[in-house]
């Protein structure tokens, strides 16, 4: 895809013209054009030179966008928009001011003498003729300083594509010229004698002279406003760092950020921006992504650990290696994207589209059909001209080509700081018409990183039983083995082992302290050894709940099971439960068995389960939610594309696999669930807008353009259909900025504490005899319990302490002296996180 700059366009009928134009060409496949940002994407084959042949010829400049120079953050398109979008803003408040220099003694002396009885220099109140060149005089000097509108106006004109300029230059040249023509017939009845003071009343300068300063006012406001809709993209790329601390033989020197070298060592001290995508290779911080995820809460960075460019070092101090810089780096695929997005449009606009390229014809005719009609039916061509004009100048193709654009600039820059990327504008439109959420489990709805939930021992401790497991596991690269080794830690002793051998779908043995030690599936293991009934009951239960258990035997008797499953992502309920509050139904698409995958949906209240499917079948269930309503297909894996591709919207989480991500139409750089019912959220926001915007856009003209022309026996000056004009496409500007009202605070998804503990100790305040609940994430079985509950139970002043692993909590009864952050401390102590 090509990107171009786009010069000249001022209106909605500009845009649809130059789109036609280059669409036109063969070779284009699509060309879509932003008249926000005067920008057009182009994807095809048509070369360059074409393109801007096609916009030449239609009327209008443009030229093509370095890529590479782009991906500078001085250099990127919203940037050079920026700059020229400052330097209109100075031109036009020069023109303005001058303006009204001039429209103040124009409308003193063409209106003051007559509506308020101001008085007139001697040489104006007695001398008709000296009055009327007065008034000629200044309106011409106001059209000259407002000679763009005319010059956009007629070359559109030229080039048979006319626009709002056109229309503009239309009422107020026609303005002028007609009092142009009476000042001549005054002239010539004065030199006859005859009493010209009637004539007065005829001209139009003030109007011709209002209408533009009007105009001005109203695109003065709609600058303005405009330039807030991208406060979001120009936020993101402000915080790029300016320089950067880089280690070069040996020494630290400070240099610009963009020329960090790929394998560069780089230093960031607490405070500093991380100038460059790396890892850590030496110390340690607390990193602040909120530019990237949305996510207030700091990050803790070690070594090994990713660390992003653009993102906050609060604390600590690391060395790293740069992995990406400039345009590779995360920052400036997240701008990328919203750019990408900001240049496409929504199919809600197609209506606006159409109407938009015949709306300036279509007001000529009604303007030409005003004239005539109350010029023959009334007799009077100065008020038939009067409605002629007030037709041109109060309708507004530009409230309808901005109505979508807006809303989708805004809301896309507002989704890119909640951690939230829509690929283009059809995504979030589509994404706010979602009915039906579909998740895959593993890695989406679960961790994807298997965890020991349960442990029986069978005639051993549960130490013992879990120092042979993790002996034996030892030598295994297994998923399962990993979760096992990770459970036991380094608080079980590891015992000697040999004769390490896989058992292919099966298990693991090996020769364990002298003994015969086999792990595996229960099919296996029950040809092996006979399982006491107890033994086959907590099996049967723990594979009820979904669980995979691993039965241990020794010389050929049963030690105990360990049970392993993929838990859900803390934010799994909460997201759920919040899909279900907007309406929307929710359905787990996944390989796995019927168990395990109806285990975490009753854990997380998922509505339907479709499970035992191949990722072709995922396609295919997709396909057939797709009657229920727009369905969006979270996911974060390969085999999860297809169904992806197949979704009305393709969401992928931040970490899945980069095809994943590509397939995807909106993706979750934070890998929060809860950010999916904030997009549906953010998507039905846009929408309510856009149709708030279209829904004014054309009533305004629908009642406007009738009440101009006459209709309602109305009078309507054309001042007064200027004013109305500047300001209808502000006022659908600034609806769309309402957008930056929504909420993109992430940090009250999850209170840390509860209620009783936030009013009595949030402040580190003493808690009196109270029994308060912490929230726990880490706690996977009973041995951990047992952990949380001990080291609880020992901080003084704890009277007791109930744990649950099940529910991740622990209720704690306490005395005085106790404070919130005590017992908060002691839980991380202990290896586990208060969430």
């Amino acid at each position: 895809m090509k990107k171009y700059n786009v010069t000249g366009m001022s209106c909605a009928a500009c845009s649809a013209r130059v789109e036609k134009a280059v669409s036109a060409l063969a070779g284009v496949e699509s060309c879509s054009v932003n008249l926000l940002l005067s920008s057009m994407s182009v994807e095809g084959d048509a070369s360059s030179d074409e393109v801007i042949g096609a916009v030449e010829r239609a009327g209008y400049g443009a030229s093509l966008v370095d890529v590479a120079e782009s991906a500078s953050s001085t250099k990127r398109p919203e940037n050079v928009n920026n700059n020229s979008q400052k330097a209109e803003k100075r031109q036009m408040v020069i023109r303005l001011i001058a303006s009204l220099i001039l429209l103040i003694p124009l409308m003193y002396v063409s209106m003051g003498h007559v509506m308020w009885g101001f008085p007139l220099p001697t040489v104006l109140s007695e001398n008709p003729i000296a009055l009327a060149l007065t008034e000629l005089l200044l309106s011409a000097l106001v059209m000259v300083i407002n000679q763009r509108f005319f010059i956009s106006g007629f070359r559109g004109a030229i080039h048979l594509s006319p626009n709002m300029d056109t229309l503009v230059s239309l009422g107020s040249g026609a303005s002028f010229v007609y009092s142009v023509a009476v000042v001549f017939i005054m002239s010539a009845e004065a030199l006859s004698g005859g009493h010209v003071e009637h004539y007065l009343h005829t001209l139009y300068f003030e109007s011709a002279a209002m209408i533009l300063a009007l105009i001005t006012v109203g695109k003065l406001l709609e600058l303005i406003a405009k330039g807030r809709t991208t406060d979001a993209v120009r936020s993101l790329m402000e915080l790029a760092p300016k320089e950067a601390t880089v280690i070069r033989d040996g020494k630290e020197i400070v240099i610009p950020a963009e020329a960090v070298r790929v394998g560069e060592l780089f230093v960031v001290r607490a405070g500093e921006s991380i100038p460059a995508d790396g890892v850590v290779v030496f110390g340690s911080g607390s990193v602040n992504e909120a530019a990237l995820t949305g996510e207030s809460l700091p990050v803790d960075k070690a070594v090994g650990d990713r660390v992003l460019s653009a993102t906050v070092n609060t604390s600590g101090y690391m060395r790293c290696e740069a992995t990406g810089v400039g345009a590779q780096t995360a920052i400036s695929e997240v701008i990328r994207l919203v750019e990408d997005a900001q240049t496409t449009k929504a199919p809600i606009s197609k209506v606006a589209d159409r109407v938009s390229g015949i709306f300036v014809p279509a007001v000529l005719l009604v303007s030409i059909v005003t004239l005539s009609l109350w010029w023959i039916f009334g007799g009077d061509f100065s008020y038939a001209l009067g409605r002629a004009i007030s037709v041109l100048v109060i309708s507004c193709p530009c409230a309808l080509g901005l109505a979508t654009p807006v809303a989708v600039m805004v809301g896309s820059g507002i989704g890119a700081k909640c951690g939230i990327l829509y690929k283009s504008a059809e995504a979030l439109e589509l994404v706010g018409r979602a009915k039906v959420v579909a998740l895959d489990k593993t890695g989406t709805l679960t961790l994807g990183e298997p965890r020991v939930t349960d442990v029986y021992p069978v005639g051993v401790s549960e130490g013992e039983l879990l120092s042979y497991a993790a002996s034996l596991e030892s030598g295994s690269e297994h998923p399962l083995a990993r979760a096992i080794l990770s459970y036991a830690g380094d608080d079980f002793p590891r015992l000697d082992v040999s004769d390490f051998e896989p058992l292919v779908g099966a298990g693991v043995q090996a020769e364990v302290s002298g003994s015969l030690l086999v792990g595996g599936k229960h099919a296996y293991i029950s040809t092996i050894t006979e399982i006491p009934d107890a033994a086959e009951r907590e099996h049967a239960r723990l594979i009820s709940e979904g669980k995979t258990a691993m039965l241990f035997v020794r010389d050929s008797e049963l030690i105990g099971i360990i049970a392993v499953t993929d838990t859900p992502r803390p934010d799994a309920e909460a997201a759920v439960a919040e899909l279900h509050s907007l309406g929307v139904k929710t359905v787990m698409i996944t390989g796995d068995n019927r168990a395990a995958a109806e285990a975490v949906a009753r854990g997380v209240g998922i509505d339907t389960v479709i499970s035992d499917v191949m990722p072709g079948g995922k396609e295919e269930a997709v396909k057939k939610l797709s009657a229920e309503g727009r369905v969006i297909m979270v996911g974060d894996g390969i085999n999860d594309s297809p169904a992806m591709t197949r979704a009305d919207v393709g969401m992928a989480i931040g970490t899945g696999a980069d095809i994943a991500i590509e397939s995807a139409d909106v993706v979750l750089v934070g890998s929060d669930l809860t950010d999916i019912p904030r997009a549906v959220r953010l998507g039905r926001r846009v929408l309510k807008t856009i149709h708030e915007n279209l829904f004014w856009a054309f009533i305004y003209n629908a009642i406007g353009i009738p009440l101009a022309a006459g209709v309602f026996g109305l009078t309507l000056s054309p001042m007064f259909g200027a004013a109305a004009m500047s300001l209808s496409s502000f006022f659908v500007v600034m609806n769309a900025l309402r957008l930056y009202t929504f909420k993109t605070d992430k940090t009250k998804k999850h209170e840390p504490v509860s209620a009783e503990v936030s009013a009595e100790a949030g402040e580190g305040k003493e808690i009196k005899n109270m029994k308060i609940t912490l929230k726990i994430e880490g706690m996977m079985c009973p041995h951990c319990e047992a952990r949380v509950k001990a080291a609880l139970e020992a901080v003084e002043g704890v009277i007791s302490a109930e744990v649950s692993h099940k529910s991740g909590s622990a209720e704690v009864e306490v005395s005085d002296g106790v404070t919130a952050e005590i017992l908060t401390a002691t839980v991380v102590a202990a290896g586990y996180k208060v969430i």
